[in-house]
């Protein structure tokens, strides 16, 4: 059994879908949890759901678009032994939708969220030569989707981003990481499939007919990134670094 007793997490986006489902794996492998997102009434919920285990739970309400953001939650959470980068809604479009506005919006939050976290967290998990960043990013950034634009560039350069810091943290003593989901069964695939199936079929209520030739039969479950999430951050993956795994029963290849 897997266990993170004793060790600190810092998990960005844990309001809800992957974010949440791995703040609860984490809580429940024996790790004190800083969960980070904007939305505090969601974090609420989840904190009285887990009301018994409330000593290791601290609930911070961040916008993690900004750098003061990013400072200001590192201010209150000090470093972290792993770092859970998560936070970031990129929304679908292509090149003619999604106008300079949206996109830089967008980025603000996942792309150079992910990379302002990661600035501010490294030199203390340096100094103190241990720690994990995992990434969450997702199989646009390989399997490029004109019609999800902005996701599939940003997550490319995230990708990019888990190489390049994961091949020298070690030096460090420090692992960074990253898992690439594929489409997953939360709120926001709907909405992702919803602006999907207005633009293809003329009716966004038809979004599920576009989920077609999926894997299994299904999406996949935020449970599975949770518990191959858990494996990443633990000491069983003490020699994995720099390594982005796809989460997607292989549809990548079919």
């Amino acid at each position: 059994m897997i266990t993170l007793e004793g060790k600190t997490a810092l998990i960005t986006g844990a309001s809800r879908g992957i974010g949440r489902t791995i703040s609860a794996r984490f809580l429940g492998a024996g790790a004190k949890v800083h969960l980070a997102a904007r939305d505090g009434a969601k974090l609420e919920e989840f904190a009285r759901e887990f009301m018994s285990l409330k000593d290791r739970i601290h609930l911070h309400v961040a916008d993690l678009s900004t750098q003061s953001g990013v400072l200001e939650l590192v201010e209150r959470c000090g470093v972290p032994d792993i770092l859970v980068n998560n936070a970031g809604a990129i929304p679908g479009g292509d090149i003619e939708k999604i106008d300079d506005e949206t996109w830089i919006n967008a980025w603000n939050l996942k792309v150079f969220g992910y990379i302002r976290m990661a600035r501010q967290i490294l030199p203390g998990m340096y100094a103190r030569g241990s720690g994990v960043i995992l990434n969450i990013i997702g199989t646009a950034g390989i399997a490029h989707d004109y019609n999800y634009i902005c996701g599939s560039v940003g997550n490319a350069a995230l990708i990019a981003l888990t190489h390049g810091l994961g091949a020298h943290s070690p030096d460090k003593g420090v692992r960074v990481l990253g898992i690439n989901p594929s489409a997953t069964k939360t709120e926001r695939i709907e909405r992702l499939m919803r602006a999907q199936a207005e633009k293809q079929l003329g009716d966004a209520g038809r979004w599920q007919e576009l989920l077609t030739d999926l894997p299994f039969g299904r999406l996949l479950d935020p449970g599975e990134v949770a518990s191959l999430a858990l494996f990443l951050v633990s000491d069983e993956a003490s020699y994995l670094s720099g390594t982005v795994i796809d989460c997607d029963g292989g549809k990548l290849f079919r």
